[in-house]
């Protein structure tokens, strides 16, 4: 009995099945390599730069916030050659979730499906946040003071210590919900849709944060990189090298659009050659974008400065020459966090629609619309679920797991590539990743390293969210999982 109960947990799904999956017209493929780039871009320049980057160079790495991206993005490049190949080799919409399906069993696969949805569903309300301030930002640069404080902050806001939250005396994040609605309305209604404004939106913005590198590098006093590597305060994190590193596992965050661009692969035009370039090509742009961007702002202030939750906008501030380019920076972060939104909502969506198929969720979230061919409860649910959470909690309540749950992620989808070519070496492999033991086990090193040096606050919130999903896994999951009920048989 205990056999037939670890066979169960850890059965893993044919990857056959996986290919009359990708065979079914249930989804519209409608996404050519171009689009397939720019979802990844759209996903992932946003809160890395418009946010992220300055307070983890104000906090924790100084200058050598710019090692810190290095860092993030060489853990990403292993990762994303791991994604690739499984994208390739399994064309669905489930990502890391349907990888370890395949690989290393049901309950691990439930486990990493439970932390996509984590990191998705929070960092859609993260960035909603984020984009609230930038909103409230260039009201006030022009002047207009239409939205009281108690409209645009979250009611809650997180203790100094343990897990308890107090009030603030707001009433709700009105912007931040009002955008997850906008965005969740647009991804209702279909793929292609979503792809086009994400596609415009993504040429703003990049030609945005050009011209802050290229007008900001005018202006840069190599005296603010000096020291470029702050000494360390004593206090494990904050500057020297482990405050690069622990830098590196926040700033994971920013790069978490390319995962994204796996979660399409089903509405992929040529998965085969489409998904690699996709995510590939986004991780490497994205990646010199960030280097550049993170040394320039560290180059037109002192680092200490861009403690801010809008830090472009005052690394440019400080500088009159660079006036005018404010405005275009506070529309080019709204865009920027909208397109993230977009291709939050997305993928999420399309995970909980595999899940579903695979009996571990119920049906109702596996649903296309008729009309628009999309997830379109699943995606109800998920705009519902982040514009509650982006309109009750802080920032830094939501986004303590994204980069958790995202790296535990690429951890198991670099370890499944090497197992499944070792228990299926038959199977055709349109991409393969290079170096396979070497980029694999790096993939893992680099992406367990940077989660080890996360707060520990942070790991105790992940055996908590863990726990909860484990109980929903065996109340329901277990019992109706399709792939088990099929064994059976």
């Amino acid at each position: 009995m205990h056999k037939m109960k670890m066979s169960g947990l850890f059965a893993t799904k044919p990857i056959s099945d996986y290919h009359a999956e990708a065979a079914s017209k249930s989804l519209v493929r409608a996404l050519g390599t171009p689009s397939l780039i720019a979802f990844g871009i759209g996903g992932i320049i946003g809160t890395g730069i418009f946010v992220l980057t300055g307070l983890a160079a104000a906090q924790h790495a100084g200058p050598a916030i710019v090692i810190s991206f290095v860092i993030a993005g060489i853990g990403c490049m292993f990762a994303g050659m791991c994604y690739s190949e499984f994208a390739t080799m399994v064309p669905v919409a489930g990502s890391a979730y349907a990888y370890s399906y395949a690989t290393l069993g049901e309950f691990i696969a439930w486990f990493v499906g439970w932390n996509l949805v984590l990191e998705y569903m929070m960092a859609c309300s993260t960035v909603a946040v984020g984009w609230s301030r930038y909103f409230v930002k260039l009201l006030d640069h022009y002047g207009v003071n239409v939205l009281p404080a108690w409209l645009t902050s979250a009611p809650f806001a997180a203790a100094d210590v343990g897990f308890q939250v107090h009030r603030t005396g707001a009433v709700m994040n009105l912007p931040a919900i009002a955008i997850i609605i906008a965005a969740t309305a647009l991804c209702y209604r279909g793929i292609k849709e979503s792809t086009l404004v994400n596609t415009i939106i993504v040429a703003i913005k990049v030609s945005i944060v050009v011209a802050v590198i290229v007008f900001g590098a005018f202006y840069v006093d190599s005296a603010h990189w000096v020291p470029f590597i702050p000494k360390n305060t004593g206090v494990s994190g904050q500057f020297g090298w482990s405050g690069i590193i622990q830098a590196a596992g926040i700033i994971f965050f920013a790069y978490i659009g390319f995962d994204g661009v796996s979660t399409v692969a089903q509405e992929a035009k040529n998965p085969s050659r489409g998904m690699p370039i996709g995510i590939l090509g986004s991780l490497a742009i994205c990646t010199v974008l960030y280097i550049l961007m993170s040394g320039v702002m560290t180059g037109l202030v002192p680092y200490a400065k861009l403690n801010d939750a809008a830090p472009v906008a005052v690394a440019i501030e400080s500088h009159p020459q660079l006036a005018w380019l404010t405005s275009w920076v506070l529309v080019g972060a709204l865009l920027g966090l909208t397109s993230v939104i977009i291709t939050m909502i997305i993928p999420q969506a399309r995970i909980w629609l595999t899940m579903s198929h695979d009996g571990l969720l119920p049906k109702f979230f596996g649903a296309v619309h008729p009309k628009y061919r999309t997830p379109h409860i699943s995606t109800l649910i998920t705009g519902v679920l982040a514009a509650t959470f982006a309109g009750l909690l802080p920032i830094g309540i939501l986004g303590e797991l994204v980069s958790i749950g995202t790296l535990i992620a690429f951890v198991v989808v670099c370890a499944g590539v090497l197992v499944l070519r070792y228990t299926r070496p038959d199977l055709p492999r349109p991409f393969k990743v290079p170096a396979v033991w070497f980029t694999s086990i790096m993939g893992v090193v680099f992406c367990a390293g940077m989660a080890a040096f996360l707060p520990e606050a942070t790991w105790l919130r992940l055996v908590l969210w863990s726990l909860l999903g484990f109980v929903l896994y065996f109340a329901y999951g277990y019992k109706h999982s399709r792939l088990r009920r099929k064994t059976a048989g």
